[in-house]
């Protein structure tokens, strides 16, 4: 039996069983769609392994590549080989790679052509005898968006949805919708097919470690708790900077923004782990029962309110890392009079008794001064400067830190007295990084997420009135910005914070985290 954190439990397919961390994985067939597009091979496959590497595949689990490229069996296990050899996070081991390989199959096709369902049909039932049982089956779409309903289509009219005696599960990669209205087509055609306990809407944040944690250290600290609201909190920051630019990815880019891109899903499920109730039991749906609340809970801007609550930009040429770069309308695909936002800041608030008045501060962009995730917990500043004196750096507020990347950890700044015969004071952190803490390195997201899948446990995929609920937030202000034509958007130099105008929507005297 595989196991792991006991925070993640099981779903309504499984029953809890006292006792038990998790339940075993059972025997599984994964069917990967796209498994020769750049996902698969960097994350997918190399995450594979790493949990092959650890035992934590089942005994008997198979795999079948469904791609348009044409090659052999052979040729894709050739392939996979290659892609773990240069993206695991574990040197390949002969014997591993060997047995995660060996009856590796490779079925090609168009993902509308019926034939392509007949072979997978087929494969997976000569799995099944082989293994003289019914193996689960886990649907990957690890395609472009717009094939999510068209397969899931096909698996329904081949009979694939489902199975005697065995689970069927389907894993559909973001974006998942372009809005709330396609959003919500999405979600009646997936449903058309599937149960709903079936889907796994999949956000790689959530399986980080530091995103976990953000619940072990809330709920099994008594330190925390009793701050957690209005009384002591001042702000929340939410970062997700990235130093690089748009590389290839223009085509996607330029249909998708900022906002798209990471505030509608990655920021705003960071949003609701901060900002949640403590659930009952850590089950798939009392978890996702509290998120939902939270997100239900944020009063989206009204098309008027969007200036006052947003801002956007996008980069120009500059600076990063002693380089110079281009802006962002002359990377190639990108047209010279693009008002696509590479930059977004937003001033949310959820509007419940835990968190009322408090501002929730989120930003994200491309080609800025580094590389950063994280979410920064601002304490109000004590009433009273008793201990203030010449020499002092100042006391300032405390600050609960979790860095999501690129170096997993936690860390707390406090006031404390600088060595001498003053009563002098500056912030000084008490850090935790994962690296250091266990000795070890974290898992990739995709394994843990992968792993959940095959067990059927929901906790950290998304649900479908939760990605309703994170396109009602961010649909007023699409509309707004494209629906105002006239307005010149922000521009700021490559490896620099961001615009300026940013920092208008910090009130009250607060300010933005440096990069």
């Amino acid at each position: 039996m595989s196991t792991a954190s006991p925070l993640s439990l099981t779903d309504s397919d499984n029953p809890l069983v006292e006792g038990l961390e998790r339940l075993p994985v059972h025997p599984t067939s994964l069917v990967v769609f796209g498994a020769t597009g750049d996902l698969a091979h960097r994350k997918l496959l190399p995450a594979l392994y790493n949990l092959a590497h650890e035992g934590q595949l089942p005994e008997r689990f198979e795999m079948i590549g469904v791609g348009r490229r044409d090659q052999e069996h052979e040729d894709f296990r050739d392939a996979v080989t290659d892609s773990i050899q240069r993206y695991s996070r574990r040197k390949p081991d002969e014997s591993v790679l060997t047995g995660l390989l060996a009856d590796t199959r490779y079925v090609q096709g168009d993902f509308d052509d019926d034939a392509v369902y007949a072979e997978l049909d087929r494969t997976l039932r000569e799995f099944d005898e082989q293994a003289g049982r019914r193996l689960d089956r886990v649907f990957y779409l690890s395609t472009a968006p717009e094939f999510f309903p068209l397969i899931a289509g096909k698996l329904g009219e081949a009979g694939l949805d489902s199975v005697p005696d065995a689970r069927t599960r389907i894993v559909i990669e973001k974006p998942f919708g372009y809005d709330l209205d396609s959003a919500r087509k999405l979600n009646v055609q997936l449903l058309q097919v599937f149960d709903e306990s079936q889907i796994y809407r999949i956000d790689h944040y959530l399986g980080k470690e530091t995103v976990q944690n953000l619940m072990a250290l809330r709920f099994a600290n008594a330190l925390f708790e009793p701050v957690w609201n209005r009384n002591y909190i001042d702000q929340v920051q939410i970062t997700a900077a990235e130093d690089i630019g748009i590389g290839g990815r223009a085509g996607y880019y330029e249909h998708s923004g900022a906002l798209r891109d990471l505030v509608q899903n990655h920021m705003l499920q960071l949003l609701a782990l901060i900002a949640m109730e403590p659930p009952t039991a850590f089950t798939a749906d009392r978890l996702r029962d509290e998120k939902l609340k939270v997100l239900e809970a944020i009063v989206p801007p009204t098309v008027e309110e969007v200036r006052q609550m947003t801002v956007r930009g996008q980069y120009g040429p500059g600076v990063v890392g002693g380089e110079k770069v281009p802006g962002y309308r002359e990377e190639a695909g990108v047209a010279e009079d693009s008002r696509t936002a590479t930059y977004a800041a937003l001033r949310l608030h959820v509007s419940n008794w835990r968190w009322a008045g408090v501002p929730f501060y989120l930003r994200t962009g491309k080609r800025l001064a580094r590389k950063l995730t994280e979410i920064a917990v601002i304490l109000k500043p004590i009433p009273h400067l008793a201990l203030q004196s010449s020499g002092s750096v100042g006391i300032q507020a405390n600050q609960l830190v979790f860095t999501v990347q690129p170096d997993e950890g936690v860390s707390v700044s406090i006031g404390a007295k600088i060595p001498g015969t003053r009563m002098r004071i500056r912030p000084v952190n008490m850090e935790f990084r994962y690296g250091t803490a266990f000795l070890s390195e974290s898992p990739e997201a995709y394994e843990r997420l992968i792993l959940d899948a095959m067990r059927g446990d929901a906790t950290l995929f998304t649900r479908n009135d939760e990605i309703e609920a994170l396109w009602g937030i961010i649909d007023p202000i699409l509309e707004a910005w494209s629906g105002d034509t006239e307005s010149e958007i922000p521009t700021y130099a490559a490896g620099s914070a961001g615009p300026e105008q940013a920092d208008q929507l910090t009130d009250g005297g607060r300010v933005w985290r440096r990069l």
